[in-house]
């Protein structure tokens, strides 16, 4: 899918990258979802079904805090406060304990309601905010709830993909 450069092709990209993520999670048992079968997202790391989710819970999470401190005048830590971008494997880490209490149907729930505020919060800005100027750095903010969004939907959607086709015997 192409780089979205508009709130409706923002919009469309979160809309279509989340239906097939969230369809491939429901697809996955919650007995096999806890089990770390899965390559994790630091190098020569394994993790769950679960923790993928929570991976997801946690980004979009992170995009609602951004949104709300922009919308509030307040100012944002980019990636998380206490992680810079080359930390993100320990921000990861941070994600999956985040989530531990919750059981994968829980974790489901929760990333849908993170991506339909999302999805509010987009269809409530108009499109020169979200690609009308640099919001952090050069990048703008409809770029980056992209990268942290839709992006991350597409990887999430290939790893289930692989690791399904690893676990069909199971």
């Amino acid at each position: 899918m192409a780089v979205p450069a508009s709130k409706d092709a923002l919009l469309t990209a979160i809309d279509t990258e989340f239906g097939k993520v969230i369809r491939d999670f429901h697809a996955v048992p919650p007995a096999q979802a806890m089990d770390r079968t899965l390559e994790g997202h630091a190098k020569g790391t394994r993790m769950s079904v679960a923790d993928l989710a929570a991976y997801l819970i946690g980004w979009n999470e992170l995009v609602l805090n951004w949104l709300d401190r922009d919308a509030a005048g307040q100012p944002i830590d980019f990636p998380a406060t206490g992680f810079r971008w080359n930390e993100l494997g320990r921000l990861a880490r941070k994600f999956y304990s985040d989530s531990q209490e919750l059981s994968y149907p829980e974790r489901l729930d929760r990333l849908i309601t993170a991506k339909t505020r999302i999805v509010a919060l987009v269809e409530a800005r108009d499109n020169d905010t979200l690609y009308g100027r640099p919001w952090y750095g050069k990048w703008t903010m409809g770029r980056m709830i992209q990268l942290n969004t839709a992006s991350p939907y597409a990887n999430a959607r290939g790893r289930l993909r692989k690791w399904r086709t690893a676990n069909s015997g199971t």
